[in-house]
């Protein structure tokens, strides 16, 4: 049984309420960092941890606020990014909802690291519900005089605000979503500058992902020497999972980094296995911007080493051969899914989606989504295929933020992966209105009789 740090209580009756969350160690961490530790030692600890981003770059979390400026006299902001919109990726939502104090003490904890006195929460639109939740909780922290002025009589003082977004994945983009706060069109700052020298209002500012900011909790209470032995290399400590999908038992999971991928979705801790007895095709193993993988490549490395669901093993092979963990958003296709249609239906996110500030994202992501309708619905021609390669590979690397990237990575990995099916799509045009392509040989690692393979040839 894996370790649990974020959701060790979460089915603890009452756990989103303050007393509860109390009486099971919450907070703990506010006065150990506000009564005994300086604003450097609990940055010390998180660089010590190997905390990584988990809102989907990876990128260290210790790191990142080390480099927050620190001129006298200009206020410093935290801004956790709630904004969660990638397809396949619900596990901040499920933190919010459930257990929106362990949040709010992890905001209270980073933003005295920081240096920070104010401090925001961006929630996406959509999630009315969550908003409501976390400024209850806040009522509730301040009520208890663990937020506002003089927190528990240590002097630090902070407010900490909930806002709504507008409901654009663009504000998921950190700079984006800082435009958004300051009340402007959610449109992708150019760097440098970066929110670290001059972010919110122009002042230095750190963004991070609410289950990044949950996580310094664990840190704090337990040390990052403890929170290092979790996890495998530099894949430390826990992460959560929104499984999606074809796979008996969806939802949410806390896993330790570096757990087997076939364990994952097979097991009955976690997945239990393909939903009604199906075959594994392939998986969108960190959220819908990821690169598709072919189950062959989803439970092998290219080696034929077993894949584990951490940051390096799931890049293993570059994009060739691999993927990335990004968001944690786990989406498992059954023998039965048309990859042409899910790529086409990921390019129509993106489309909708661009803020239309970078020609090759606002004009290709277009591109992309016609040439793949006309491929699904029986009117395309094999040309269309090295069309979608050209324009993908010119929207890739030439946008302000990576979401021309994310538009442009699906559609080139489905079709490194999945070209046949693609061909099939236009040489069987009236046949793939009414069925489906099935597992091509190299993406059906389990069994496959003779009779299938024939079929297929």
């Amino acid at each position: 049984m894996g370790r649990k740090l974020l959701l060790e209580h979460i089915n603890v009756p009452g756990i989103h309420t303050l007393e509860v969350y109390r009486q099971k160690g919450g907070y703990r961490s506010v006065e150990k960092a506000l009564k005994t530790m300086t604003a450097d030692d609990v940055v010390e600890e998180v660089k010590k941890s190997g905390l990584r981003g988990r809102g989907g770059a990876g990128f260290p979390t210790g790191m990142k606020w080390s480099f927050l400026a620190k001129p006298e006299g200009v206020p410093r902001y935290l801004v956790c990014n709630g904004d969660e919109s990638e397809p396949g990726t619900f596990k901040d939502r499920y933190l919010m909802t459930h257990i929106p104090h362990a949040l709010i003490e992890g905001m209270i904890v980073s933003s005295y690291a920081l240096g920070a006195n104010t401090s925001y929460i961006y929630v996406r639109g959509e999630m009315m519900p969550q908003i409501r939740i976390l400024e209850k909780a806040i009522e509730e922290a301040k009520a208890a005089g663990l937020l506002g002025k003089n927190i528990l009589g240590t002097g630090y003082d902070l407010e900490l605000y909930v806002q709504p977004g507008g409901g654009a994945y663009i504000c998921g983009e950190e700079t984006a979503l800082l435009e958004s706060l300051e009340g402007k069109r959610g449109n992708p700052r150019i760097k440098p500058p970066f929110p670290a020298i001059a972010g919110l209002y122009g002042c230095p500012t750190v963004v991070n992902n609410v289950e990044s900011i949950a996580a310094v909790v664990p840190i704090v209470n337990d040390g990052g020497d403890e929170y290092a032995k979790i996890g495998i290399g530099r894949s430390t400590g826990t992460k959560l999972i929104s499984a999606s999908g074809n796979l008996v038992k969806p939802g949410v999971y806390e896993i330790e980094l570096g757990l087997p991928v076939e364990e994952f979705i097979y097991s009955d801790e976690y997945c239990g296995g393909i939903a009604n007895g199906k075959r594994l095709k392939a998986t969108v193993a960190g959220g819908s911007s990821v690169p598709i993988l072919p189950a062959n490549l989803t439970l092998k490395l290219a080696n034929g080493e077993p894949r584990l669901m951490s940051y390096e093993s799931l890049s293993e092979g570059g994009f060739a051969t691999g993927t990335m963990l990004g968001s944690g958003g786990f989406i498992a296709f059954d023998e039965d899914q048309c990859i042409v249609r899910n790529t086409w239906n990921f390019s129509r996110f993106y489309h909708h989606e661009s803020c239309g500030q970078c020609s090759p994202c606002r004009e290709g992501t277009g591109w992309l989504e016609k040439i793949l309708h006309k491929i699904e619905y029986g009117h395309g021609t094999l040309d269309d295929i090295d069309l979608l390669w050209d324009v993908q590979r010119k929207i890739e690397g030439n946008t302000i933020c990576p979401l021309g990237d994310a538009a442009a990575w699906p559609v080139a990995a489905a079709i490194r992966h999945f070209r046949d099916e693609f061909e099939w799509h236009i040489k069987e045009p009236v046949k793939s209105q009414t069925s489906n392509y099935g597992l091509a040989d190299y993406a059906n690692p389990i069994e496959k009789t003779p009779e299938e393979v024939k079929s297929q040839n």
